[in-house]
């Protein structure tokens, strides 16, 4: 069993989300992923916008295998300036505006700094609204950012510094429970790039040998869909996502284990490479689950629409109230890291897919097709019997 590091989870954690980091204002989180990338020895790739590519080298260069988190969160953009000193929005992501109200934030300009302020819904006070405060409707357009500065008209807002566009961080506010849960915003998907690098850690320091290069990728851009379509190499054969599951009535994540995504709603993941998940699991005793998302997309579907012929699955940690204030426990977190590390370290069992195109299905898998071993009807007076796993009611 890999000695996966809670501890050091925890605290990278912390650090990521300490960092603001917004899809389209992320180079500071960039910067903090490189630096520790640079500490555990781990060779790196950075692309134009900042995506990364760490590779650990394994015998042989090809069928590579990659996993891959990404490290931009939800957020908002200055829409409008308005006359009352204060500033319309728009939303960064797809976040309900009802966990916007009451957030504390920072706004980034481009010449003046940074700037403190408080997203308030339109009729904030009720001593002055009355009841009016809890009939408004739920919508960005009924919010509007307060900044912490004096400023009581556009121009005011203009004169300091302020422009439309300007990014907007929304305060993560982490708890850290000593019972193992952990409370915050953007824990999507800053928790998934701390469990990843907790499995670099753990395969750096266990000198583990790896069967082919396996690159590690952490994207910037996946809230706004954009995400793997631009990091991959053609030596890639399969990808693995790490993000949140979704805990929920009629889901069956969980906010312990793993959550094996069997689908979202861009179709099912890799039939073969879900299976070897499963069965890693199963066979390093790691407690999991499987789920099907119905309103959800990550990483493999920017990559599968970016033209990648790659097999995609999708490994998640179960989170409750994703993309408002977000819950999770460190035991999901351990579990996933020990997964990826098993992943990592496994052999390869699909040798053809070294190459993407060939002109025979030598090595080309299969799936199980036979019927299922089942009793044949006799004609006797009884009923079939119900399956039954041995155990009594």
């Amino acid at each position: 069993m890999p000695l996966i590091d809670d501890t050091y989870i925890a605290s990278f954690l912390k650090t990521l989300l300490e960092t603001p980091s917004p899809t389209g204002y992320t180079d500071a989180v960039t910067r903090v992923c490189c630096a520790e990338l640079d500490r555990l020895g781990v060779s790196y790739e950075i692309t134009r916008r900042g995506a990364i590519r760490a590779k650990l080298q394994g015998g042989r260069r090809q069928p590579a295998r990659a996993l891959i988190a990404h490290v931009d969160t939800l957020g908002a953009q200055v829409k409008f300036l308005k006359d009352n000193g204060r500033m319309e929005l728009v939303p960064i992501g797809h976040w309900s505006s009802r966990f916007a109200e009451g957030a504390r934030c920072t706004v980034f300009t481009a010449e003046h700094g940074a700037f403190r302020g408080t997203i308030l819904p339109l009729k904030a006070s009720g001593h002055t609204f009355n009841d009016e405060v809890d009939t408004q409707p739920v919508a960005w357009s009924q919010v509007e950012l307060r900044p912490d500065i004096v400023a009581e008209s556009a121009g005011d807002l203009a004169v300091t510094g302020f422009n439309i566009g300007d990014f907007v961080a929304i305060d993560p506010q982490p708890e850290f429970l000593d019972n193992g849960f952990v409370v915050s915003r953007h824990l999507d998907d800053k928790a998934g790039v701390a469990a990843m690098f907790a499995a670099i850690k753990a395969l750096v320091e266990g000198e583990v040998k790896l069967a082919v290069d396996t690159y590690f990728l952490i994207s910037v851009t996946e809230e706004v869909g954009h995400g793997a379509s631009s990091v991959l190499t053609h030596d890639i054969a399969s990808m693995i996502t790490i993000d949140n599951g979704t805990t929920a009535p009629g889901q069956n994540s969980r906010e312990f284990g793993v959550t094996i995504a069997m689908a979202d709603q861009t179709g099912p993941f890799d039939y073969h490479l879900t299976q070897k998940l499963l069965r890693l699991a199963r066979d390093e005793g790691i407690e999991h689950q499987r789920d099907i998302f119905r309103y959800y997309r990550s990483d493999s579907a920017a990559a599968i629409e970016a033209g990648a012929d790659v097999r995609t699955a999708l490994v998640t940690f179960g989170i409750d109230a994703s993309h408002g204030y977000e819950r999770i426990h460190m035991h999901a977190l351990h579990s996933v890291a020990r997964l990826i590390h098993a992943y990592a370290a496994s052999r390869v069992e699909i040798r053809r897919d070294a190459e993407p195109l060939t002109d025979s299905l030598k090595g080309f898998t299969g799936l199980p097709m036979e019927p299922a071993d089942e009793e044949s009807w006799d004609g006797r007076d009884d009923a079939p019997e119900r399956p039954s796993d041995g155990s009594k009611s």
